[in-house]
């Protein structure tokens, strides 16, 4: 083992430490004495370490030689070195010879050399346009972003070390991809060429309505033009094709189909959905939103109108609300609800037009009215409706149900509204037989709240017919009937009806509540009588509904009738015995509601026949004698003569024919002769042929309505005089509007008719034109 003294010893040239004696010998060293003292010699070093100069050249040039050699697509030389060789030369470049701006400047110099190349392949490229040119650019991209990502692995002291603590320099992948950019991106003959291939690529998927075979290539373009932040500019771009396709498109199609508007809704939705699929497959997902978009507005345009008039009628003929459902979320996207609306409300404005019009089929008119109100009300609340606002995006919670769009909400009360119009008087007196006819049927087999919707929905109707006060005068004359001749299904129902009527619609119905009172008082009138009778009197028979004249809508019967003896005493015996009570009122008889219940013996068995007091005094003849001319029954009844008419009309031309009519027809001729059916015969014991008591004919309908027209007169009258006593002044404009808002609440009345009321008021003094201005009017004190 070599002893200190050896290894500090020094060239022979010098005999600096020669002189002095060794003290520290290794004890192992054969032949050696052991120090006596063991201390350590202490060598002072004057002056500080320089280190010898280091050569950079070398580690540098082969970087460089690595880099180009990286650079140099399809180049068949072979790196000089290692991966690590590469590594440690670049750290011995960055930070033992100090050369990362040389290094740094040599990368920039390959790379724009790369680049030229890359730019000059793709300019030249011999691909043919389309997907063939998009896999090679694709596959150049690649090659590019792959070898990049090698230098920043090998480069990594440069990358981070020398550029990290130079902040005017790009690192290593925004530098190379800024130089790609500028000489790529940026060449016009590459951008032409790229946008030409992806125009083609779209276009021929577009036209055959097909996948392309390369469709693969697409989403590695798009990777890549991300990466390159490109992204923006081929947005913007494929958005502008597609705009122009598909609005050349829009136009060829409106003028093919022009006839066809369901045809080309299809195509159009079609169209959509393809171009939603493709954005969604290839595209990211900020670009779906305007794809889909642009798709829209360029087919929807312009189109909107014509798609909504033509379409809408016949997808609510037949029910199909999926379809309008769509259609109100597309055109919602264009801007397109309010065409939609508009064509919502003139479809439903002429379909109630023609079944107010449709005379033929007045019997049907109101369910024909409902049947199209709840089609209206299932489409608006299940096709035209909108998310609810506020709602809060990626809440746990259940959703709130989607809102109806209250605008055609609205569209479907003034397309009623204006549709009742078309025939003044005749909807709203149609709304109340409706209700009579439903009041008169009864529920059935249905529930308290099915029977009580249908009649809901039969008022919803009334809300939209400006002549409530034909409503009510018919309503409330198919009331009494109801209730004299004990034909309504349900007392309780016509109570709840009157309060809803008169509490939701007009006060006026509030009559109704007098003549369930008129009814009370009389079963209570007639107990009284029918115990001061005895058991065995034929007046206990009797059944007498005594009716304040104002409550009830039956005017005074002026034609007399002549009742059989019996009949007769039995009414002269009660009114005897109320006047008793009343004295002081006044009792007139009304026939025209009597009823009476007879025993008809006929060969097939005897029958109980419920037939209206006419009809009873009429069969009633027939105890004397088998046959009567017509002549002869009018001279014993003394019975108006249209009303003897229908009697006989009911009794021998009706379906239970208990008279035979000699000769037969429909019609009463003064020649007629009428003899009993001794024959007739019917499966119930109980026989009702008193139906056409009950019914509203023709005539009795036009009497109401002359009714109602003098009425309106005396209306308007009050309200022009009761305006003209509190404005004392007033022009022709300003009276008619304030006695159209007077009088609204029971009829919109026709300008001409007040401008007669008001000359008719002037003639009569009420009025008087102003000497000043003769379309002013003064009020007479």
């Amino acid at each position: 083992m070599p002893t200190m003294y050896s290894l500090l010893s020094l060239p022979q040239t010098s005999t600096g430490f020669s002189s002095i004696r060794a003290t520290v010998i290794d004890s192992t060293h054969e032949g050696s004495r052991r120090d006596q003292h063991r201390a350590p010699i202490k060598v002072p070093i004057i002056g500080s370490y320089v280190a010898p100069p280091i050569n950079g050249s070398e580690p540098f040039a082969l970087v460089k030689r690595c880099i180009s050699i990286i650079l140099t697509k399809d180049t068949t030389d072979v790196l000089p070195a290692t991966y690590e060789g590469i590594y440690n030369a670049c750290r011995a470049v960055v930070t033992v010879a100090n050369n990362g701006e040389g290094l740094y400047q040599a990368l920039k110099l390959e790379l724009e050399k790369s680049m030229g190349r890359t730019a000059k392949e793709l300019s030249e490229a011999s691909a043919a346009d389309g997907i063939d040119y998009i896999t090679y650019f694709v596959s150049l991209c690649e090659w590019f972003e792959s070898e990049i990502s090698l230098l920043r692995s090998l480069l990594t002291f440069l990358d981070q070390v020398y550029v990290l603590n130079n902040p005017k320099h790009l690192n290593i992948r925004n530098l190379a991809y800024s130089l790609f950019s500028d000489r790529v991106f940026e060449n016009p003959r590459i951008a032409i060429r790229l946008r030409k291939s992806i125009a083609d690529w779209v276009t021929w998927e577009r036209n055959l309505r097909l996948e392309h075979d390369g469709r693969a290539q697409i989403p590695l373009f798009l990777g890549h033009i991300l990466a390159h932040k490109q992204y923006s500019a081929f947005e913007e771009y494929y958005v502008k094709i597609t705009q122009d396709f598909y609005t050349n498109e829009s136009a060829k199609s409106a003028e093919s189909m022009k006839n066809n508007p369901m045809a080309f809704f299809k195509h159009a939705h079609l169209r959509i959905e393809e171009e939603i699929q493709r954005s969604k497959t290839l595209f990211p997902v900020g670009s779906w939103a305007i794809i889909r978009e642009t798709t829209e507005r360029a087919l929807w345009t312009g189109r909107v109108q014509w798609l909504s008039n033509g379409t809408l009628g016949p997808y609510m003929n037949v029910n199909d609300t999926a379809t309008l459902a769509t259609m109100y979320a597309l055109f919602s996207r264009v801007d397109g609800v309010k065409a939609l609306c508009s064509a919502f409300r003139a479809h439903i404005q002429v379909v109630v037009q023609k079944i107010v019009m449709d005379a033929a089929r007045d019997d049907e008119m109101v369910q024909r009215l409902l049947d199209l109100k709840a089609l209206a009300d299932t489409t608006i609340s299940s096709a035209f409706v909108d998310e609810p606002k506020g709602v809060v995006q990626g809440s746990t919670t259940a959703p709130p149900p989607k809102q109806p769009n209250h605008d055609f909400i609205y569209a479907l009360s003034d397309s009623f509204a204006i549709g009742f119009k078309a025939r003044r008087n005749k909807p709203a007196e149609m709304i109340a037989k409706f209700l009579d006819k439903t009041m008169r049927r009864g529920q059935g087999g249905s529930s308290d709240a099915a029977f009580e919707a249908l009649l809901d929905s039969a008022l919803a109707l009334y809300r939209f017919t400006d002549d409530k006060d034909v409503f009510r005068t018919f309503y409330h004359r198919a009331l009494a009937k109801r209730l004299l001749l004990e034909k309504s299904a349900s007392d309780d129902f016509e109570v709840a009806m009157l309060k809803k009527l008169k509490e939701q619609y007009d006060p006026e119905f509030g009559m109704g509540e007098d003549m369930f009172k008129d009814l009370a008082l009389s079963r209570e009138s007639m107990r009284d009588y029918h115990s001061r009778l005895g058991d065995n009197s034929p007046a206990c028979k009797l059944h007498v509904m005594v009716l304040q004249r104002s409550a009830w809508p039956f005017a005074i019967q002026k034609m007399s009738l002549d009742l059989p003896p019996n009949m007769q005493a039995d009414l002269t015996a009660y009114t005897d015995f109320y006047k008793h009570k009343h004295s002081g009122h006044t009792l007139d008889w009304d026939h025209a509601l009597g009823t009476a219940t007879l025993i008809g013996r006929f060969k097939p068995g005897d029958k109980e026949l419920s037939v209206s007091l006419y009809q009873a005094i009429v069969l009633l003849l027939f105890n004397e004698t088998a046959e009567l001319r017509f002549p002869d029954i009018a001279n014993q009844t003394r019975m108006d003569d249209g009303e003897l008419r229908r009697t006989l009309q009911s009794l021998a031309c009706g379906k239970k024919k208990v008279l035979r009519k000699i000769p037969p027809g429909r019609d009463i001729n003064d020649e007629d002769t009428f003899r009993f059916n001794a024959s007739f015969e019917d499966p119930r014991p109980k026989v009702h042929i008193n139906s056409i008591q009950a019914k509203v004919t023709p005539e009795e309908s036009r009497r109401t309505q002359t009714s109602i027209e003098g009425d309106r007169k005396h209306y308007l009258d009050a309200a022009i005089v009761r305006v003209m006593k509190a404005r004392k002044e007033m022009t022709y404009e300003q009276l008619k509007a304030a006695t159209i808002d007077a009088v609204k609440n029971h009829f919109v009345p026709q300008v001409d008719v007040i401008k007669k009321r008001i000359d008719s008021l002037v003639e009569t003094d009420y009025l008087e034109r102003s000497k000043k201005d003769r379309n002013t009017f003064l009020y007479v004190a």
